[in-house]
């Protein structure tokens, strides 16, 4: 039985790669782009409305992870990121059939990871500005968004397309 399923169709390392680095790339500009203006608009500290009643931009300099664990250990977390990043990289060339989507969210993840350690390799600190007024939260940046949704949805989606494969594969 021909199959045309998009879960099945092999993708070559060269298409693989481009997906991967093109979402890691817009994800770590997006997250700097970001960051830098709120190093230049916003003194550390302090706090200008975003959306009322729902968050606003408050410039806070975090020198752990998430929540400020692990405050302090900065060289620890560039390294973790490092690891994350070579396991994705080595998780996408292997994985040929891996759906496009699926590839752009893990680049996202490793730009969002890429971004915050540049921050820490530069300023010893992540600059972290999005803070909710409507609940009490950690305040984040865009690198977070990409490493959080960026996991939870490569985990779904990769439950989805797995199913997929494996239907695929018990109607051979």
């Amino acid at each position: 039985m021909k199959r045309n399923s998009q879960a099945h169709i092999e993708r070559s390392l060269g298409t693989r790669l481009a997906i991967f680095c093109t979402a890691g790339v817009l994800a770590c500009a997006l997250d700097q782009i970001t960051k830098t203006w709120v190093r230049n608009s916003i003194p550390v500290g302090t706090s200008t409305s975003f959306i009322p009643g729902i968050m606003e931009l408050f410039h806070v300099n975090n020198t752990g992870a998430a929540f400020s664990l692990g405050s302090g250990n900065a060289l620890l977390f560039v390294g973790l990121t490092v690891v994350v990043i070579i396991a994705l990289i080595v998780l996408v060339v292997s994985e040929k059939k891996f759906p496009p989507v699926l590839i752009a969210l893990l680049g996202g993840v490793a730009g969002g990871g890429i971004g915050n350690a540049i921050d820490r390799v530069l300023f010893g600190h992540v600059t972290d500005f999005f803070a909710t007024t409507f609940m009490n939260f950690a305040v984040f940046n865009v690198a977070d968004i990409f490493v959080t949704c960026g996991i939870f949805l490569a985990f779904l989606y990769w439950i989805i397309w797995d199913k997929k494969q494996q239907q695929g594969s018990d109607n051979e």
